[in-house]
């Protein structure tokens, strides 16, 4: 049985990973982290431009939504990226289909410059996220699904804490 979170409405660091793109080039560096907000949504500097940058293709528990309750392990996802990507990080976006949600979100994925992690994929792997596939942008939907599926069957990270992604606390 495939382990999916399909939710088309709201579409430790010393450790090696060997999450890299595959199958796509992804180029120089194109953005600054400036801060994490949650375990999926970044601010990068992109030119002196601001921009808040949703990660394509994930879900993490919530943590910080104003009109939603803290999910487990929301702030062990949060946590987690902005030690993956530390403010003054470089790192490259790599677009799909759609560049901005509903919310005026950019929609990219990212790779960190320095070492070339893949860091959604490092989140899936490590059970920090789930798969969260929004149509048109399913580039990496086999990659990513392969990877929750081990994360689920190895029963780690949230899948070993809290039985899978979007479980409120307590």
């Amino acid at each position: 049985m495939a382990v999916l979170s399909l939710l088309a409405a709201a579409c430790t660091v010393s450790v090696a990973s060997v999450a890299t793109v595959p199958d796509r080039e992804h180029g120089e560096p194109n953005a600054i982290v400036e801060r994490v907000v949650d375990g999926d949504t970044i601010v990068v500097d992109i030119d002196g431009n601001r921009e808040r940058v949703r990660l394509l293709g994930i879900d993490t528990p919530e943590s910080v939504a104003v009109n939603r309750p803290e999910q487990c392990y929301g702030r062990e996802s949060t946590t987690y990226l902005a030690a993956l990507l530390p403010k003054g990080t470089e790192v490259t976006r790599v677009h799909d289909i759609e560049s901005r949600d509903q919310y005026d979100r950019l929609l990219a994925y990212v790779v960190r410059s320095s070492d070339q992690l893949f860091v959604y994929l490092d989140l899936l792997e490590r059970s920090y996220a789930g798969v969260m596939i929004c149509e048109p942008n399913s580039f990496y939907r086999r990659l990513f699904e392969d990877a929750e599926n081990d994360a689920f069957r190895a029963g780690i990270g949230l899948w070993g804490v809290c039985s899978g992604p979007d479980v409120p606390l307590g």
